[in-house]
């Protein structure tokens, strides 16, 4: 699978965010990326249920992957208006029940990923993989954007994606977190597939979108 890009909204210009969803679109970037916090989970609050659907409303047709940082995550997705296609990432450290939670997308016709953060062993995630349309790797402490890359994050991923290898099917691996022009490179030849750009790469202080997405590109295939 070629690598995917996913372009962090909490990233853009906020105050100029139709123009910037509308130029991210003219450059093919594959999904857009929404975090939303609980602020308990992680302490922060960014994207609201509202915005949510404001923005699916506007781009009816933009690929969305939504990383839900908030425990007990299923009590959002009605007010999300989680539905067919949408890319979902749900936490492990989050869920009482992962499980039901996996099937509640499923039923929806989202597609179910499983988010790590960077203490969680890798082989958390194998009680679920027949349920999962990928795993999110976090390579930062989940909260805010900026954050330096956790230590043994190349190594997370390499681990990760054989297990996903393992399944016989192919299941996407996302990173998030720290993903720079430098650490690019390396988290493509560990396995990645989708690629959350953020504040370290595309949306630079001074980059311009038409020059940094084809720039990165690049660097990933």
């Amino acid at each position: 699978m070629k690598g995917q890009l996913s372009a962090s909204l909490m990233c853009a210009d906020l105050l100029n965010l139709e123009s910037e969803l509308t130029r991210l679109q003219q450059l093919q970037v594959e999904y857009l990326h929404f975090d939303f916090m609980d602020g308990r989970f992680v302490p922060n609050i960014t994207f609201g249920n509202a915005f949510i659907r404001a923005f699916r409303k506007a781009f009816p047709h933009y690929p969305v992957d939504i990383h839900i940082m908030a425990f007990e995550p299923q009590q959002y997705f009605d007010a999300m208006g989680i539905g067919k296609g949408d890319l979902v990432s749900v936490h492990f450290e989050a869920c009482e029940d992962v499980h039901a939670v996996l099937a509640d997308l499923r039923a929806r016709g989202a597609r179910p990923l499983l988010a790590i953060s960077p203490d969680t062993p890798v082989d958390a995630i194998v009680p679920y993989l027949d349920e999962l349309d990928g795993v999110l790797v976090m390579t930062v402490y989940p909260g805010d954007s900026g954050k330096p890359l956790a230590p043994h994050s190349m190594e997370r991923l390499a681990a990760t994606r054989a297990l996903l290898d393992a399944t016989g099917r192919h299941l996407i691996l996302e990173v998030d977190g720290c993903v720079s022009w430098v650490n690019a490179p390396k988290m493509r030849q560990a396995g990645t597939d989708l690629f959350v750009l953020g504040s370290s790469s595309v949306f630079e202080k001074g980059g311009v979108y038409e020059e940094t997405v084809p720039r990165f590109r690049q660097l990933i295939q």
